[in-house]
């Protein structure tokens, strides 16, 4: 069985793969509840470090579940199984060189270890965007809340499912969304990258 799969010492290495793109790779790992910014400053981010020439990669929950993970649903099971994939696939961007920028909700520390161990500790930051869930819903970008309210989502985090936040001592960098505006949280995201040697 040790044949099965195929060795990786003729593959391009991790390094070459960096030195030719003049950039580390690593995985900014953005969670928190729906609406309260992980989505907006991913993408913001990703604007800025594309035109800055970097190579980056979006991960977001509402495009994988459209598609990679489209046959989960929103059960602990579901849920564990979604974080897992997208870790999974966080992880062969990051050694691929890119700069990954993932918006999940991850509600539980459990599954943010999850992604942690899956991606490693040298190359993920997880990033709690922090706002209440009430200022969550009255920004509600997708209309969530106000389904929500009427009764059309089962399973919501933050009111039918549970929302761990980090604990005080937890390595996790946090941007509070209702203190910092939009630049401002992308920038604190920004100099959480590491540069290339």
């Amino acid at each position: 069985m040790s044949d099965l799969y195929p060795t990786h010492d003729k593959l391009v290495s991790r390094a070459e793969k960096e030195t030719r793109l003049g950039q580390r790779g690593q995985v900014l790992w953005f969670y928190g509840l729906s609406g309260s910014g992980k989505s907006t400053i991913a993408q913001a981010l990703d604007r800025e470090l594309h035109a800055a020439g970097r190579l980056t990669k979006v991960l977001d929950g509402d495009n994988i579940r459209g598609g990679l993970n489209g046959n989960l649903g929103f059960s602990d099971e579901d849920r564990t199984e979604n974080i897992r994939r997208v870790a999974e696939v966080a992880k062969l961007f990051a050694a691929a060189g890119f700069v990954v920028l993932a918006s999940f909700i991850t509600p539980t520390v459990e599954l943010r270890k999850s992604a942690r161990e899956i991606v490693g500790e040298d190359d993920l930051t997880l990033i709690y965007t922090k706002a209440s869930f009430a200022a969550c819903q009255q920004r509600d970008p997708k209309g969530l809340y106000a389904k929500v309210a009427e009764g059309k989502v089962p399973q919501f985090t933050g009111k039918d499912s549970g929302f761990e936040e980090p604990s005080v001592d937890s390595a996790d960098v946090i941007i509070d969304t209702e203190a910092l505006d939009l630049a401002a949280s992308v920038a604190k995201a920004k100099a959480l990258l590491v540069t290339s040697d």
